[in-house]
Formats: structure tokens, sequence, C-alpha cells
């Protein structure tokens, strides 16, 4: 099967030797997206907003690939401090309110560009 390599505008561009996604046949593997604002290049401010930050870059990335939030089967998330799990779980759920996804929680000694929060994505395509 072929793979096909996403990007999108509507999400950051990557900060490294990676993709923002690859699409293999009706899957789509994401690469961890941050809390930073692709219009203004910077972190947002805080946990809760970077998390929905995060959330709305991955949600750019799965569109740009004929996904969405509604078609994900597994996340992982990770955390710079697991202190921050509670809040992060709220906003998630706001985002993954009718059906959530498998999902994995790590804590990581520290994440791109000093980021609290990273998540990203395995799902369904049409």
């Amino acid at each position: 099967m072929p793979r096909e390599i996403i990007a999108t505008a509507k999400a950051p561009a990557a900060i490294g030797p990676y993709s923002q996604a690859v699409r293999v046949g009706h899957l789509v593997f994401t690469a961890g997206q941050i809390g930073i604002d692709p219009v203004l290049g910077q972190l947002r401010s805080g946990i809760a907003a970077q998390t929905r930050q995060a959330l709305a870059n991955l949600q750019a990335v799965l569109e740009a690939a004929g996904s969405s939030l509604n078609q994900v089967v597994k996340t992982t998330i990770f955390l710079q401090d697991m202190a921050d799990f509670a809040t992060v779980n709220q906003v998630y759920g706001q985002a993954f309110a009718v059906v959530p996804p498998a999902r994995s929680t790590v804590q990581v000694a520290a994440l791109p560009l000093g980021a609290l929060v990273e998540i990203e994505a395995i799902a369904l395509a049409e």
C-alpha cells in the first residue's frame, strides 16, 4: 500500500524531519501535536489552553487526511507533569465526548519547545 504524506497550514509545521501525518489505506497516523498556535507560531499559555490547541491542531491534521476526531481509535498523551492530568482529562473529554478512543497517558521529562502536553493519534479515514 502506498503511503500518503499529509501536510496542512492549519496546524504548525513540523519542527524536525517528520510529517504531520501519514495515511496508509484507511488509517492515519499523526505526529504528536503540541499547543502551538499555527498563526502566531507560539505556544499557548497554560495547560488547558495548550491542550485545547493541541487538539485543534490534531483535528486540522486529521481533516487534511480525510478523517476527523470522531474517527480516532487511539491516542497517546504525553504530559510534562502528571499533576496536570485532571485538567487535560477535562479538556480532552470535551473533544471526545461521544465515543472516546482508547488512550494512553505518560509523563515525560520534557517536550519540544517547552510544551506541557503533546497528543498523537491513530484514526480511520474514508
